[in-house]
């Protein structure tokens, strides 16, 4: 396997992304379309080609290909200092992909999710200590069960500090990570009814690392075990579309981790790596650059000022 800096497990499919130019169609209704795209997604597909816009090297495993994905996931990275050699290939699945009815900062998905499991009990790959071998930090999605815990268990073993989100404060994923970050939609279906800032404080009671509640525009809040509940307000920018800003900020907290950045600093990048990528639709065509980040630090920092 060719080095890389960072290991990616977790959902690797294909996005239909169907941007809607009037809105949401009426029930038996028509709905013009102002967009189409297909193309790579996924929070570790995503996340992979926003590290390699960072420069990062990538090295991915997760969902098993399939006979309408491998060619067009293997076409996208071509090029990209993004290593494949993990991917598994089922010749007897089509493959996983979604489609996304985008109206501004709406979205709606539709997908086989429910499908996703094979004829023994899955259609993703089981991490191994040979996959993250050399890999500097890694970052874990929660949803293969067992499997996402055996790689947050390797990378312990092997001291390879991990970023993780969407899991509760009491899991091994995120009790052991370097960084977890919980989206407001997951508290609201996973914890009806308790105040984020109580849910900040059962995160920080429980894990290890650094806890980011992130919540679309409401203030980000953050903390660690020991310390108090910080809070920031997220960068706010004129968004194309919001597909794919939470990947976005688990992939930005992944490249703060790399660089060894402290809480303030992984917050803020994390934020402004997210509203640079919500600039431009779709995300993987125009994935966001460091440059493009430090524009949107320095439009906020020249606001703050006047």
């Amino acid at each position: 396997m060719p080095d890389a800096q960072v290991y990616l497990y977790g959902q690797i499919l294909m996005t239909h992304s169907l941007l809607l130019r009037d809105g949401m169609p009426p029930r038996d209704g028509y709905g013009e379309l102002a967009a189409r795209y297909r193309l790579i997604g996924g929070e570790t597909g995503v996340g992979a080609a926003v590290l390699a816009s960072l420069g990062c090297s990538v090295r991915m495993a997760g969902t098993w290909m399939g006979r309408h994905t491998r060619d067009a996931v293997f076409a996208y990275f071509a090029g990209k200092p993004v290593d494949l050699s993990l991917l598994t290939y089922d010749e007897t699945f089509d493959g996983l992909e979604d489609f996304v009815l985008i109206e501004g900062d709406a979205r709606t998905c539709l997908g086989t999710f429910g499908q996703f499991q094979g004829a023994d009990g899955y259609r993703w790959d089981r991490p191994t200590p040979a996959h993250m071998a050399g890999c500097k930090v890694a970052a874990i999605d929660p949803f293969f069960g067992q499997a996402s815990e055996d790689a947050a268990r390797l990378c312990v073993a092997a001291g390879i500090p991990y970023v993780t989100i969407d899991c509760a404060p009491d899991s091994y994923l995120a009790s052991h990570a370097a960084i977890n970050a919980v989206s407001g939609e997951y508290l609201r279906g996973s914890f009806v009814g308790v105040a984020r800032e109580a849910m900040l404080e059962r995160y920080m009671a429980t894990c290890a690392g650094l806890t980011i509640l992130t919540a679309g525009n409401q203030p980000l809040l953050y903390g660690r075990s020991g310390g108090s509940v910080q809070r920031m307000q997220p960068y706010r920018v004129k968004a194309e579309s919001t597909l794919g800003a939470g990947d976005t900020f688990k992939a930005g907290c992944t490249y703060a981790l790399l660089h060894g950045m402290t809480d303030l600093a992984t917050v803020d990048f994390a934020s402004a790596l997210a509203a640079a990528a919500i600039m431009k639709f779709p995300i993987p065509l125009h994935p966001p650059t460091l440059e493009r980040v430090s524009d949107v630090q320095a439009m906020r920092a020249a606001s703050e000022r006047g």
